[in-house]
Parts: structure tokens; C-alpha cells; sequence
């Protein structure tokens, strides 16, 4: 595996406890500000007003141009998927093709939460990004999301001419919940023999249930995302705790079997974040398994730095998304 080490990263340091967190100024400053406005954890809040809480941070910072297109197809367990489609402006010809599953803990996110990384990975990569709006929890359970999206990528290559992409040119990107959903329908495609990617982007993702060690005891009150956030999650997505053993809820449960053939990898972390530890776990686990895999871990910065509005400009998120589209654009070449 090849690890990139970033802003000063010293994996052998002593774990802290009770940590402060140690952010750059800029997210110092956005965090201060959660703190300062107050109001009732995101966990406290119904599903509509904590959908609405992401809606105010995320999706309004300048993007690229980029031309945008909503669509209903007729497939998948709730008989339609809802997806936006993007591409570079002005581009004309058969782009590769990123299937994009979002972050949100299942309950929050959607197709304009995320708008401004999905133009700015369709500009970077010069490739068309189809993302999923699948139905949140708790509106739809578990396996509903993982098979809307799937559903979404058979669609893609049943359509491929008239979307205009080259099925063979195919990856798998998501963010947090949506990188679980990138890992879990990688490991869907190799049990059904599905659409082949070539490679697999996972951004700080959930690869296991909720932990009571590590990132998640370092950080259990944040900042940003807390632990009972996301056991709140958990439990609007899960009818049962027991579903946690399953592959396509904990993919770092999978056996090296499991894992072994998998497209290669780009797994992103961030330092203050409970979802840390599971996240390049689950890098060691691919690589384990004979999966070509890179890790970067991100140092000052906090979970979801890559959608939120006031990070847009931190060094964090520039460096993540060149990272990110260098590997795509060479992987999509």
C-alpha cells in the first residue's frame, strides 16, 4: 500500500485523552462558530430539521461550471431512482463515468449538499459523475440505499450509449455513509458480477458499526461529527443492531476472500474524526488482501471537510481534491 503522510502526520504518537482536537485556523474558526450559535446536537433534531442543518452548511460555495441534469429511472426496490448527472461544460464526446454515493449518515445529504465536490470531480477528471439521491433513512431501511444505488449502476450500463460514457472507464466514489455504500456495492458487483470498476474512491468512510476504542473514544464529542451522531444514524438506517455483521453494512468485516480482487483503492482520512480508525483499518484490510491500495490521512482538519462551505478553501481540501482527481484522471485515462 502506498501511504501518503500529510501535514505532519505521526501515527506512533501517544493516543491523547480528552484531547482538544488540533485544527487549522480555518476550521478552528467554523467549529467556534457551531459552538458559539448553540441550539441541540444534530442527534437531538428530527430527520427533516438535521437534513436542514447540512443544508445550511453545504452546497452554496462557488463550483465550477458544469452542466447539470435531474432524472427519474424506472429501476430498483422502490420502483424509481432519483439522480443528478453532471458533466464538464462544454465537453462534448464519451467521458468515463463516476458513480457517486453521498454522505449524511443515510438521513441527511442529497443531491445539492454535495453539488459543488461532484462539479468540481466532473471538471478535474473531465468524466460524468451520476449520483444516486437515494431515499433516506428512516424513510427507506437498509438494504434500500445500497440497492438504489446499484440499481443506478446497472441502469448506467445497460444505457451507456445514450448517456454517452465509456462503462469501461467506470469508478466508485463516495463520501462518509456514501464511501461505505462506494466499498459495500464494490463488493456487490464482485458477488453479482456487476459493471466492473477500476477503481474505488472511499473519503473518510464508515467501514464498521460504531466502536467503543480509538478515534472513536479520541474523539466522541466531535468536532463536527460525534459518536452519538452516529449511532443516531445507525439507528435510523438498521432495523436491527444484529445487520452490523453484515458485509454491506461493516464491509471491514468482509474476509480477505472478500476483499481479495477488488478494484484498487484511494482511501481518504481525516485527524479528528471518530470514523478515522475504521476508514484506513479498512485501507490495511484491502492491501491485506492483495488490493493496491493508497491512504492518506489528513492532518488538521475535521469529518466532512470536503463538503463543507466554510472549508472550501482550507489547504485540507485542496490538497484532498488534488489527490483525488490526479488518481481518477489516471485511473479513467
Amino acid at each position: 500500500m502506498e501511504r501518503i503522510i500529510v501535514e505532519g502526520d505521526t501515527p506512533l504518537r501517544p493516543k491523547r485523552l480528552n484531547p482538544m482536537p488540533t485544527l487549522e485556523p480555518t476550521t478552528q474558526s467554523f467549529i467556534d462558530s457551531l459552538a458559539a450559535a448553540g441550539g441541540p446536537a444534530l442527534y437531538e433534531l428530527s430527520p427533516q430539521a438535521a437534513r436542514d442543518v447540512l443544508r445550511g452548511a453545504a452546497g452554496h460555495a462557488p463550483a465550477p461550471a458544469a452542466t447539470v441534469e435531474d432524472a427519474i429511472w424506472p429501476v430498483g426496490p422502490t420502483g424509481s431512482v432519483e439522480v443528478r448527472i453532471v458533466r464538464p461544460e462544454g465537453v462534448v464526446g464519451t467521458l468515463p463515468v463516476i458513480l457517486y454515493t453521498h454522505g449524511g449518515g443515510w438521513i441527511l445529504g442529497d443531491k445539492d449538499t454535495h453539488i459543488r465536490l461532484v462539479k468540481d470531480l466532473a471538471t478535474g477528471v473531465n468524466a460524468c459523475v451520476v449520483f444516486p439521491n437515494y431515499t433516506p433513512a428512516p424513510d427507506a431501511k437498509y438494504p434500500v440505499q445500497n440497492e438504489q444505488a446499484y440499481a443506478a449502476l446497472e441502469y448506467v450500463a445497460t444505457h451507456a450509449e445514450e448517456l454517452n460514457v465509456d462503462l469501461g472507464r467506470l469508478a466508485l466514489a463516495g463520501d462518509s455513509v456514501g464511501g461505505n455504500m462506494a466499498a459495500v456495492l464494490a463488493l456487490m458487483i464482485k458477488e453479482r458480477g456487476g459493471p466492473t470498476p477500476v477503481c474505488q474512491v472511499l473519503m473518510y468512510p464508515v467501514t464498521d458499526y460504531v466502536s467503543n476504542d480509538g478515534s472513536y473514544e479520541e474523539y466522541s464529542e466531535g468536532p463536527w461529527l460525534s459518536k452519538k451522531a452516529m449511532q443516531w444514524f445507525f439507528d435510523a438506517y438498521l432495523t436491527s443492531p444484529d445487520q452490523a455483521d453484515e458485509i454491506t453494512v461493516s464491509p471491514l468485516r468482509a474476509t480477505d476472500e472478500q476483499l481479495s480482487g477488488l478494484p484498487e483503492a484511494l482511501v481518504i482520512t481525516d485527524e479528528n474524526d471518530v470514523l478515522r480508525d475504521e476508514g484506513e483499518a479498512y485501507a490495511r484490510r484491502l492491501y491485506g488482501a492483495g488490493v493496491r491500495t493508497t491512504a492518506a490521512r489528513f492532518e488538521g482538519t475535521c469529518h466532512d471537510f470536503l463538503i463543507i462551505d466554510g472549508l472550501a478553501k482550507t489547504p485540507a481540501v485542496e490538497g484532498a481534491l488534488a489527490l483525488v482527481t490526479s488518481f481518477l484522471k489516471r485511473k479513467l485515462a
